[in-house]
């Protein structure tokens, strides 16, 4: 398949890659219909964030489900997913406190700058690093997706995918940026 490839800083290509293949049995393959570019991609290519290996850029897209592995039960094949930008097990106490970012479990390998083990650590998240699980992310043709009966969420017939595409990342940053600064309705901000 084809997919957007990291190298080194300002060095991304679009190359042939190996189809994923379901490594655990909560994981789902969906083929990506849609796709953004996020302005946080930009840290990764000009080298903010280290990354040692090549691997598959994004965090915005959906698509439709093509395989499941043996535990999943919400999704089956065909079903039309968003998925979202944090990768989580829907388990761990911060899933249960609807803070998936912090998944404790969906990034087993939290690697620093200079290699080391990290104490504190994130969890993982698509195309975004060996420090957030080295997912690799979205900018391809299938995109394995953990822990698939958490994090996508099936998108209704007759939506088009212009219209689902931004609750990926886009819409929900903008959302907390909002909540975080206290917008209210009545006010204006220039």
């Amino acid at each position: 398949m084809r997919a957007v490839v990291y190298h080194k800083p300002k060095d991304v290509r679009v190359e042939d890659v190996d189809d994923p293949k379901i490594q655990d049995p909560r994981d789902a393959i969906v083929r990506a219909t849609s796709t953004a570019i996020c302005g946080s991609d930009l840290h990764i290519y000009n080298g903010t964030f280290p990354q040692a290996r090549p691997m598959v850029l994004g965090h915005e897209f959906m698509g439709v489900v093509e395989e499941v592995g043996k535990e999943v039960n919400t999704l089956k094949k065909g079903d039309r997913v968003v998925v979202p930008f944090p990768i989580a097990c829907g388990t761990c106490w911060f899933c249960h406190h609807d803070l998936p970012v912090h998944c404790e479990n969906s990034n087993p390998r939290h690697y620093g700058p200079e290699g080391g083990v990290l104490k504190e650590k994130g969890g993982g998240l698509f195309g975004y690093t060996d420090l957030y699980g080295g997912y690799d992310g979205g900018q391809a043709e299938a995109v394995r997706v953990p822990y698939a009966d958490y994090g996508p969420r099936k998108v209704p017939e007759g939506v088009p995918d212009e219209q689902v595409l931004f609750l990926t990342d886009i819409w929900p940053t903008g959302w907390t940026a909002l909540d975080s600064g206290s917008f209210h309705s009545e006010e204006k901000w220039v």
